[in-house]
């Protein structure tokens, strides 16, 4: 028997020892090896699957691992490995020890992008490597990488996308990568590739090369010198760099086996022969794929390009081509297949100077892209020899009138036809007759939206029976129009898709239609059909899909064998009956949205007959009062619910638990009141929108809902009622994405700190608890539970303390914003290791001290920085400005200080500087501008108002060719406004106030754009010059200059003028009549001057309305310019004025300013009689005639204005009596008849008038009356209440002697 055991026990053994070597197991020593790498990538717990279990476990199972395919009896080998986006864990950008990756003998690919890696240390572990493929995009490395990777000779693919390269790279470092078929530098700030020390390597000689990507550098023209020795080079992108100019075609026909290049997105203005003169064109005769885009190119281009015979797609889209283009350069390209020539300024094509060329003849072009350009009719003679031509677009164009339609039929593979955007009225039959139709057998998509169509435009379209998609919106299609010809239907029982939105259509439309079997979706919205629609008309459309009757004139709603019905913007004040004829229809519908339309608050009780209904619509649509308890609550299938922004009112009734199929209900906007209990268990809910209404949002509530799926929870603006302290809070069902709920009442007692059902989330994305009033430190808990974590905003809190960020790193969030709390101390330094990839951080408003973290600078994503109005100091590194990836760094009301150099606004990102309200000081040097190239710079806004700058306005803003809003105002800034300022073409606002300039206004200062102008409280001089003629100015404010003579009569030309304030100059003069042509005149205050001569009555013609312009400095709508970049304003330059009335001066903006219109001519020299006309200023708020020679009487016309709040007419030489209608204006709150010759009695002292006090009416010796100390003789006759004849009279003589007691 021992034999037996001592031979199963061997064979056990070799069973034992084949499973150590089988196929199923990684080699042990790989296995330790990742073990050993793994602390370096899992600070989230990545890489849970890499355990250290019984040795022999099998790494090739676990994550981000790969391995080879291995033969009977030996073990896998580790080939790939896949670290992306770990994130290391700490405070600083850490280096990785490379020789941990020497046991990977077999390693072919090695993906480490994301990692915040600094730098390797034993870099001969990569030496040793045999790698293939290497990713080491967006981490932390310089160029000085390059020389630890020049030993792996075996690598193909190299990407290091998004490091800190700058300035030159050393070539020879790549060179050595001699195998190196794709190499990716984009998304750096390389400038250039820079010769080897020993001058040996002049050029990059990677000759196996074949992919190579600068996209998104600083590479200027001579980098071309450095490429040419890529002799297998296939594709190249250099687009979004500095190439400008001309570039040299030498540099590029060395590129031989060139197939793609990208050049878009930089400033090129022409390819350059070469020096010798023997290469005039670009000789890539592999070239297949040119782009050219937004550049500078002009039609010379073309010449240039006829040397490239197998180019296929060419885009020369947004360039400078224009006027005639010569058709002999573009026939060249006899292999093109694609052409874009879109966004130029192109008006025709031109035939050959010999006169052979008189077609296109690019036989072999598929698409065309001619959009926005200003072509004409007869740019179809030219498209003829297009055989080949699939898809041509000519919208947005200068086509209109009659279209000859001999030129489109001759494109006869046409499929995709694009005329949208003319003026077109009609097609036009060939000259022969011969053509009367379209006939583009093979075309599929016709769009001639918005154009000037009529109804007889159908009859050219029988002849498309391929034809599927038509769209006719917005052309003059009108009344009942006909889609026969000759009594036969058209053929175009294909088309599915038929817009004819936009046009005077009525609803015999449909009878019409009914041939069109075929058809899927059908808009006809925003026409004429009215009243109702009977459900026969749209019985035979049997396969439609979708139907779009908004914005009509329905006021029945009806229902056809449709799954989508739009019937917005409808005025729907009819039932619907439930007709069982009518319930199989009905049945079929899945989505009804009859938003903004006007409805019959019984709709939801009707509704309920449409039991397959998934999607109900009914945003802003006038319901009132509280939901029913029947109809839509029926609705079992219904998956979506939308009823904001109506006046519902009352409780949530308990059958909208019915609906449980709902997974999004937006109820917000309304007036509901009590709690969310009928939502209780609505298990499907994964969005809900209860913001805007009287909620007490219960937050224990929200942790013992049964709401798994619930991943969207919008809250703001109800009433938060908050856990007690001592409450156990339940771990909530569901996990959220979402959550707002910011501006929430709570009640007084609870605990002000955040909800703690969110202890228990930890997969949120967006977190929004802004204005609630929490204190405490700042719940930094919210990232550390939720990894995923991109929106934390708690702006309006009471948060207090300093920054205590968390331990770990962070890499999702990008929007940081807890402005306008309390919070103290410094920026944390280590807060771009934590949140490397933050995108806005906005903490103004706070009492933050210390310098502005140095890292800040180094972030490649952050766009938006605000750290304005806090108490921060030291200097503004120039790296933060230009070097940095932001947008809008608003640094305002600081204690910051140091220099302010011209270099700082060269910057290529940067869009909005806001350093206002600081330390800074010095003269802003000057520099020549001949030298300087500001055409990179981005900046639109530059605010360096109130400061202490000192010296002459810098020349070179001038060149800052971008600008649209320039603050310098409150400064010491002197000498004369610089002439330069006249090249700020885009220029909107201007603001130069409260400096010690002088001089005159430039007359060429004339920025067609510019809309707001403030230069008051200077030491400007001489007249006004003809500047700011622009039709767009809003606001001209020169007050408190030098400046004299008259008010020039081509002030009339400011038809936008809405604000002119030309106070404490030294103006003469007659008031011009030209002021009465401005009608959106609001506010003028023409104070303190000298001006002489009556007061023009047709001043009254004025209506002073309001305009919402006074008060934005973009030329945009407001709800759009406050809407940017996550709800933070385009721009944070504000529109204010000053403005005397109610015998003081007032700052006014915003919407405030909006409102506000006043008439100040005070203080001037001003004669004869007040004008009736006035009287009809109904809107004016302020008007102050006081400190002139005015005689005559007050025209009890005043009554009219009935806004009025200031009325100031005091130090003038008025007689007669106040006029008692006076007192029906109840707005009024300062009244002012001092010093003049005024008699009688004052009025009443009731309503407003019961207010005014003995200042008032002082002066005039023959009044009488309270509050005055004179009263009146009992033998004087009572005023009686003159009728409005009486104004030339009233007060020339006083009728009975006034006896003073």
């Amino acid at each position: 028997m021992e034999p037996k055991w001592l031979l199963l026990s061997v064979l056990l053994l070799l069973l034992e020892g084949c499973r150590w070597y089988s196929t199923d197991a990684c080699w042990e020593e790989e296995r330790i090896a990742l073990l050993q790498l793994k602390p370096f990538f899992n600070p989230h717990n990545d890489l849970n699957s890499w355990v250290d279990e019984i040795k022999g476990s099998d790494c090739c199972q676990w994550d981000r691992v790969e391995c080879n395919t291995s033969s009977s009896f030996s073990s896998k080998r580790v080939i790939g490995l896949s670290l992306n986006n770990t994130r290391w864990l700490g405070n600083e950008r850490r280096y990785l020890n490379a020789s941990l990756f020497l046991p990977f003998k077999e390693l072919k690919h090695l993906y480490l992008t994301g990692n915040n890696i600094a730098g390797f240390v034993e870099n001969e572990g990569f030496a040793k490597l045999n790698l293939e493929i290497l990713d080491l995009s967006y981490n932390y490395l310089n160029d000085t990488i390059l020389l630890s990777l020049s030993q792996l000779s075996s690598l193909k693919d190299l990407y290091l996308a998004g490091n800190l390269f700058t300035g030159s790279t050393y070539a020879n470092g790549l060179n050595n990568l001699t195998n190196l078929k794709n190499l990716d530098l984009s998304s750096n700030r390389i400038e250039s590739f820079q010769p080897s020390k020993q001058g040996k390597e002049m050029q990059l000689r990677m000759t196996n090369l074949e992919v190579l990507d600068l996209s998104s550098n600083l590479f200027k023209n001579d980098t071309f010198a450095f490429l040419s020795g890529l002799s297998s080079l296939k594709s190249l992108n250099m687009g979004d760099n500095q190439l400008q100019g001309s570039i040299d075609i030498e540099g590029l026909n060395n590129l031989t086996n060139l197939k793609n290049l990208d050049l878009s997105s930089n400033r090129i203005e022409r390819f350059q022969p070469s020096k010798q003169g023997k290469e005039m064109q670009l000789r890539m005769t592999n070239l297949e794929v040119l782009d050219l885009s937004s550049n500078l190119f002009k039609n010379d281009t073309f010449a240039f390009l006829s040397g490239l015979p197998s180019l296929k797609s060419l885009n020369m889209g947004d360039n400078q081509l224009q006027g005639s283009i010569d058709i002999e350069g573009l026939n060249n390209l006899t292999n093109l297949k694609n052409l874009d020539l879109r966004s130029n300024r192109i008006e025709s094509f031109q035939p050959s100077k010999q006169g052979k060329e008189i077609q296109l003849r690019m036989i072999n072009l598929e698409v065309l892209d001619l959009t926005n350009n200003l072509f004409k009719n007869g740019t179809f003679a030219f498209l003829s020899g297009l055989p080949s031509l699939k898809s041509l677009n000519m919208g947005d164009n200068q086509l209109q009138g009659s279209i000859d339609i001999e030129g489109l039929n001759n494109l006869t593979n046409l499929k995709n036809l694009d005329l949208s955007s003319n003026r077109i009225e009609s097609f036009q039959p060939s000259k022969q007759g011969k053509e009367i139709q379209l006939r583009m057998i093979n075309l599929e998509v016709l769009d001639l939206t918005n154009n000037l169509f009529k109804n007889g435009t159908f009859a050219f379209l029988s002849g498309l029976p391929s034809l599927k998609s038509l769209y006719m919106g917005d052309n003059q299609l009108q009344g009942s129009i006909d889609i026969e010809d000759s009594g036969r239907q058209l053929n175009l029982t294909h088309l599915e898709e038929f817009d004819l939105s936009g046009n005077l259509i009525k609803d015999s439309i449909f009878a019409l239609l009914s041939g069109l079997s075929n058809l899927k979706y059908l808009d006809i919205s925003s026409n004429q059909l009215n009243g109702s629609i009977d459900m026969k008309d749209l019985g035979a459309f049997i396969n439609l899909e979708e139907l779009d009757m908004s914005s009509n004139d329905l006021n029945e709603f009806v229902a056809c064998k449709v799954k989508t019905f739009y019937l917005r913007e409808n005025y729907l004040n009819k039932t619907m009956a439930a007709q069982d004829q009518e319930l199989h229809v009905w049945n079929n519908v899945e989505e009804i949205f009859l938003d903004l339309s006007y409805l019959d608050n019984n709709i939801l009780q009707s509704i309920g007959v449409f039991s397959s209904l998934k999607t109900l619509s009914l945003f802003s649509c006038g319901l009132m009062g509280s939901l029913p308890n029947q109809g839509w609550c029926d609705l079992r299938n219904l998956e979506k619910l939308d009823i904001h922004w109506n006046a519902l009112e009352g409780i949530l009734p308990y059958c909208l638990g019915n609906l449980t199929s709902l997974r999004e209900l937006d109820i917000s906007y309304n007036q509901f009141t009590g709690n969310l209990t009928p939502l209780a268990n609505l298990s499907s809910l994964r969005y809900v929108s209860v913001s805007r209404n009287h909620f007490q949002i219960s937050m224990p509530f929200l942790s013992q809902a049964n709401l798994p799926n619930l991943k969207v929870l919008l809250g703001d603006e109800n009433n938060m009622v908050t856990e007690p302290i001592s409450f156990h809070t339940s771990i909530p069902k569901f996990q959220l994405n979402f959550i707002s709920l910011s501006k929430c009442t709570t009640y007084k007692g609870l605990s002000l700190q955040p909800p703690k059902f969110l202890y228990y989330q930890y997969d949120l994305r967006h977190v929004d608890l802004s204005y609630n009033n929490f204190s405490g430190i700042v719940p930094f808990w919210l990232v550390e539970n939720n990894t995923k974590l991109e929106d934390l905003l708690l702006l309006g809190n009471s948060f207090t303390g300093p920054l205590l960020l968390p331990q770990l790193l962070h890499p999702n969030v990008s929007s940081i914003d807890i402005s306008n709390n309390k919070l103290q101390g410094q920026i944390p330094t280590n807060i771009c290791s934590i949140f490397p990839h933050l995108e806005l951080l906005i903490l103004f408003k706070n009492a933050i001290e210390g310098n502005i973290p140095p890292c800040l600078s180094g972030m490649n994503t952050l766009s938006i920085l605000d750290l304005s109005n806090n108490h921060l100091s030291g200097r503004i590194s120039e790296e933060l400005i230009m070097r940095s990836s932001l947008l809008t760094l608003r640094l305002s009301n600081n204690n910051l200080s140091g220099n302010i150099v011209p270099v700082m606004f060269n910057t290529s990102k940067l869009s909005k500087l806001y350093l206002d309200g600081n330390n800074f000081a010095r003269e802003i040097p000057d520099i020549d501008i001949s030298a300087t190239d500001f055409s990179h710079s981005s900046l639109e806004d530059i605010d360096l108002s109130n400061n202490s700058f000192n010296g002459k306005l810098p020349r070179w803003k001038g060149n800052v060719s971008h600008l649209k809003r320039l603050a310098l105002s409150n400064n010491h800034f002197e000498g004369s406004i610089p002439m330069e300022l006249c090249n700020l073409y885009q220029l909107e606002f201007l603001e130069l106030s409260q400096n010690n300039l002088s001089g005159s206004i430039p007359s060429c200062f004339n920025p067609p754009y510019l809309r707001h102008v403030h230069v008051k409280r200077n030491r400007l001089s001489g007249p006004l010059t003809f500047a700011f003629n622009s039709s767009s100015l809003v606001t001209l404010d020169l007050r408190g200059n030098n400046l004299t003579g008259n008010i020039p009569k081509w002030i009339g030309t400011f038809s936008a003028l809405s604000v002119l304030l030309l106070k404490d100059n030294h103006l003469d003069g007659g008031i011009p009549v030209q002021l009465c042509k401005l009608y959106s005149l609001s506010i003028i205050d023409i104070s303190g001057n000298m001006f002489s001569g009556p007061i023009p009555s047709c001043l009254g013609n004025l209506t002073l309305a309001m305009n919402e312009k006074k008060y934005s400095v973009e030329d945009l709508p407001i709800d759009v310019l406050m809407q940017f970049s996550r709800g933070y304003p385009i721009s944070y330059m504000e529109e204010w004025i000053e403005f005397t009335t109610k015998s003081a001066s007032y700052s006014y903006g915003g919407e405030i300013l909006e409102y506000m219109s006043g008439i100040d001519l005070s203080c001037n020299r001003l004669t004869g009689q007040i004008p009736l006309e006035l009287g009809n200023l109904s809107e004016i708020r302020s008007l102050n005639l006081s400190h002139n020679n005015l005689v005559g009487v007050i025209s009890s016309s005043f009554s009219q204005l009935k806004q009025i709040e200031s009325l100031d007419l005091s130090y003038n030489n008025l007689s007669g009596r106040i006029p008692i209608q006076l007192v029906e204006l109840y707005s009024l709150e300062v009244f002012s008849v001092a010093h003049n010759n005024l008699s009688g009695s004052t009025p009443e002292p009731e309503a407003q008038f019961g207010t005014f006090d003995e200042s008032s009416y002082e002066g005039n010796p023959l009044l009488c009356g309270p509050p005055l100390q004179n009263s009146c003789s009992k033998t004087e006759s009572p005023p009686r209440v003159p009728s409005t004849t009486d104004d030339e009279g009233e007060g020339r003589a006083v009728d009975l002697v006034t006896h003073i007691a």
